[in-house]
This record gives structure tokens, C-alpha cells and sequence, in this order.
């Protein structure tokens, strides 16, 4: 990988990020409705399961996830930079709590790799032009926040 794992870095971990964030997705005024609609309660232990596999792929190297994640978030149409950027405001705020701040930037840099290229992915498979698409602006983190 030619990096080595930040001490700390493990499942747990990552599935305690998880959790949260989605926990906070799934409140959220933006995504919070996408999320609701296309994953059925029934089926959100597995939808969790299957994420922190993919993050344990991305972030230790355990090759435990194999789905294509592109086919699915391509059958979302109302999908905006909007969303984009809440998504990933959303996970700054999950792993800056939850994480030594070597981690939280693993995973920020890594969230934000992710969501830039599943965007101009998306774009472009709805025939929109990416020639001039820059990288998605951050999202203003919120002066206070409600309980």
C-alpha cells in the first residue's frame, strides 16, 4: 500500500465511524431523505456491515469488500453537489470527533478522493460536461449545532 496503518486505526474503530455517520446521514435535512429512500430499515445492518468493509479495504488493505459501488449511486437521480458536500461535511465532523487527528485526516483525504470521483463519475454518465468541473467546495461547518 506504501503507507503504514496509523496506530489506533483498526475495525473498531473504523466501525464505530460508521455507525456514527450514518446515525447522522439518516437525521440530516439533505441526505438524510436519499439515504431513507433507498435503504429499506430492514436492510440498514447490512448496508453498515458493508461499508465498514469497504472502509476496512480502503484504510487497512483487507480486500473484504467486493461490490461496485458506482451502478448503485448511478440509480440516484436527484444526486447534487449538494449532497456531496453535506455527505462529506457530515463524515469530516464523524472521524474529527471520533478519531486521533492523524486519522481523521486519513479519512478526510481519502472521503473526499471518494466523493470527487463518484461526482464527476455521476456527472458524466448523465452526459453532463466535466471538462471544467473543478473539485467540489467544501461545505461551511455549522456555528452551532442542535442537540
Amino acid at each position: 500500500m506504501g503507507w503504514e496503518t496509523p496506530a489506533g486505526l483498526d475495525e473498531a474503530l473504523i466501525g464505530s465511524v460508521v455507525a456514527a455517520f450514518y446515525d447522522a446521514a439518516r437525521r440530516d435535512d439533505i441526505v438524510g431523505p436519499v439515504f431513507n429512500r433507498v435503504i429499506p430499515d430492514a436492510e440498514w445492518p447490512a448496508h453498515l456491515t458493508k461499508i465498514a468493509d469497504f472502509w476496512s479495504s480502503m484504510l487497512l488493505g483487507t480486500r473484504r469488500y467486493d461490490g461496485r459501488p458506482m451502478p448503485k449511486h448511478m440509480g440516484i437521480p436527484e444526486l447534487s453537489d449538494a449532497h456531496f458536500m453535506r455527505w462529506l461535511r457530515l463524515f469530516r465532523e464523524t472521524v474529527t470527533e471520533l478519531c486521533p487527528p492523524d486519522i481523521a485526516a486519513l479519512f478526510i483525504e481519502r472521503s473526499e478522493r471518494i466523493g470527487n470521483s463518484f461526482r464527476m463519475n455521476i456527472y458524466m454518465r448523465r452526459g453532463d460536461d466535466i471538462t471544467q468541473m473543478g473539485p467540489l467546495k467544501r461545505e461551511a461547518d455549522p456555528i452551532w449545532k442542535p442537540e
